[in-house]
C-alpha cells in the first residue's frame, strides 16, 4: 500500500523491448527483494515506490536529466548476487562491485547499464556513520 509521505511514487521507463527490459529485470528485482505486482511493473516492499516498463518506439538522443537511478541493497551479499547476475546477463558493467565512503558512511556498489543503455545502480549503505 502507498504511504500518504512525501517520496517517489513511481519511475516510468520506456523501453526498446517490453520482452527483454522484463526478462533482464524481473530477477535484479527479486533479489533486491523486490515485488512484481503488475505484468510490466514491480514495487520496493514498505516504500509504495514502483518502477514499471512501457515499450516505446521512439529514438535515443542525449538529453539532460538523471544520471542514474540508484536502488537499496539490503546486504554486501545482495549486490554480489546482482554482480553475478549483471554477468550472466551480459550487462555492461560501468564499476564495481567496489566500496566508497560518502559522508561518513561506508557504501558498497555496482553501477551498470540496462539493455536500453540506461545507468543504474545498486547499493548497499552502511548505518554506520564511524569512519575507520
Amino acid at each position: 500500500m502507498d504511504s500518504l509521505v512525501p517520496g517517489i511514487k513511481h519511475l516510468e521507463f520506456w523501453v526498446s523491448n517490453l520482452d527483454k527490459a522484463l526478462t533482464f529485470y524481473q530477477p535484479l528485482f527479486f533479489l533486491l527483494g523486490w515485488a512484481q505486482y503488475a505484468n510490466n511493473g514491480f514495487r520496493a516492499p514498505g516504500s509504495g515506490t514502483k518502477i514499471y516498463f512501457v515499450e516505446n518506439n521512439v529514438t535515443k538522443i542525449d538529453t539532460v536529466g538523471p544520471r542514474h537511478v540508484c536502488l537499496r541493497a539490503l546486504s554486501r551479499e545482495i549486490v554480489n548476487k546482482a554482480h553475478e547476475y549483471l554477468i550472466f546477463a551480459n550487462a555492461k558493467i560501468i564499476r564495481g562491485p567496489l566500496e566508497s565512503e560518502y559522508s561518513g558512511r561506508k557504501s558498497y556498489h555496482i553501477d551498470f547499464k540496462d539493455p536500453d543503455g540506461y545507468v543504474i545502480e545498486i547499493s548497499y549503505t552502511t548505518l554506520d556513520t564511524t569512519t575507520k
